[in-house]
């Protein structure tokens, strides 16, 4: 072993023995402080670099590559005279695979400096490109997106030859407007917007609140269309959750936001229970039938204390006979234009509904009408400008308003407006001429419902 490293030795002195008087060793410090050796050796065969004297990083790495390259060349060669020895195989191999992996680093290099020198020429070409676009952009001038009101589409036609107009035929086409009014988009018939009539439709229902609790499956929620006192206005809501065997909560809603949101500005107590869900608000009081009884109380909603008291003469109440879906409706109260009325019947009418007119401050019924349709056969019931409508179903979701009896002529006829019940348990329906909307509680669901009047024919 150490007489091959000393072979070794002796063929690398002779390689370099031709140069060694021009060779020399320097030592220095880089910019960052290190140390560095530089070993210079002039090459004896050439008198000047052939690719001159301005030089890549790169092309340097190949360079030097290749020197080491030829250096490793010789001392494999200087080893050629001693290969008896096992010591001198096994350096020739180290030697070999050196170089074999110096060579590989070479053709690496090579390959990215050929991709670098693509990407190059690929950057240059297209920074041309952008230069010569740039220029024809300045040289154009800019074009308006409209032209004596044609568009920028038409003013390119018009340009282009192709499209001269005097080549071609056409037609000039011109929209004609004509106003009409609003009362004639709907169908025939005689309408109000104001005022009374008879009811021509019924509009989808709104949504305005869903009940949290099981009290709240059905109730009674209105807003007062006439309200008198300092306190409420036409935008308070009023609610009770009839559902209970001692209802006496009335809760207060400063407007429809509010209700919505479910934040009431107040809840009162009232001093008598209140028996199911025929409840009516108007003109600044609540009308309400005592529980399991046929009286009739007008609680004041400013002083918040019971006003009046009268039994209704000869009403059924507590099941005897209420609307289809039952809960002790036999007495529903209900306000229109024309004032406040009581629906419900009795043993003589033999359980036909009876239409009566009361006297807001004293609840003394002034006059009554006998109808030919069964309470206990329709869903409930409402008034209108002094008209009772009928609703057929509290439960089918596409049922109708099917009857309709007139206070003004004592007569009555079979209709068919239609009325959806979308969650299928209306237990409520009101009227307020105020809002001109039905108010209905279905389902846990409270809602409205917009109402067309007039005169059909």
């Amino acid at each position: 072993m150490l007489l091959g490293v000393s072979f070794l030795c002796l063929s690398c002195l002779a390689v370099f023995s031709q140069s060694q008087d021009q060779a020399s060793l320097s030592r220095s410090n880089d910019p960052n402080g290190r140390c560095v050796y530089t070993f210079t050796v002039v090459n004896p065969q050439e008198s000047s670099c052939p690719q001159g004297s301005t030089k890549s990083p790169t092309d340097e790495v190949l360079t030097r590559l290749t020197l080491l390259e030829a250096l490793v060349s010789r001392l494999i060669g200087g080893e050629k005279g001693g290969t008896g020895s096992g010591g001198l195989r096994h350096n020739e191999e180290n030697l070999q695979e050196a170089y074999a992996q110096v060579t590989r680093e070479r053709n690496q290099l090579q390959l990215d400096q050929e991709r670098l020198n693509t990407q190059v020429q690929k950057l240059q070409s297209t920074v041309a490109e952008l230069r010569q676009e740039a220029e024809r952009l300045q040289q154009r001038p800019c074009e308006q997106t409209h032209t004596s009101g044609r568009t920028l589409h038409e003013n390119r036609l018009l340009r282009d030859p192709r499209y001269h107009l005097e080549n071609i035929s056409y037609q000039e086409m011109k929209a004609e407007v004509k106003k009409v009014p609003a009362s004639h988009l709907l169908p025939e018939g005689n309408y109000t917007l104001s005022g009374c009539g008879e009811l021509l439709s019924v509009g989808d229902p709104v949504l305005h609140r869903k009940a949290d609790a099981i009290t709240g499956k059905y109730g009674v929620w209105l807003q007062d269309p006439d309200p008198r006192g300092p306190y409420y206005t036409k935008k308070t809501v009023w609610r009770i959750d009839s559902v209970g065997k001692e209802v006496r909560q009335l809760f207060v809603y400063e407007d429809m936001d509010q209700f919505s949101k479910g934040f009431p500005m107040k809840v009162l107590v009232l001093p008598e229970p209140v028996e199911s869900t025929g409840a009516t608000i108007y003109q600044g009081s609540l009308y309400y039938q005592r529980r399991r009884s046929r009286t009739l109380l007008r609680y004041n909603l400013t002083s918040e204390s019971l006003a009046s008291r009268l039994d209704l003469p000869h009403a059924g109440f507590h099941g005897q006979h209420p609307y289809s879906w039952g809960g002790y409706t036999d007495i529903d109260l209900a306000a229109d234009e024309q004032g406040l009325w009581a629906i419900y019947s009795t043993s003589k009418a033999k359980g036909a509904i009876v239409v009566s007119k009361l006297d807001p401050a004293s609840l003394e019924v002034k006059r009554s009408w006998k109808t030919k349709m069964r309470k206990n056969s329709v869903g409930n019931a409402f008034m209108m400008c002094g008209r009772l409508y009928t609703v057929a179903s509290y439960t089918t979701p596409n049922t109708t308003i099917n009857y309709m009896f007139d206070t003004a002529t004592n007569e009555g006829q079979a209709i068919a407006v239609p009325f959806v019940n979308r969650y299928r348990y209306n237990s409520m329906v009101d009227y307020n001429h105020a809002q001109r909307k039905l108010y209905a509680w279905d389902n846990f669901h409270m809602v409205t419902y917009d109402v067309r009047l007039g005169w059909a024919g």
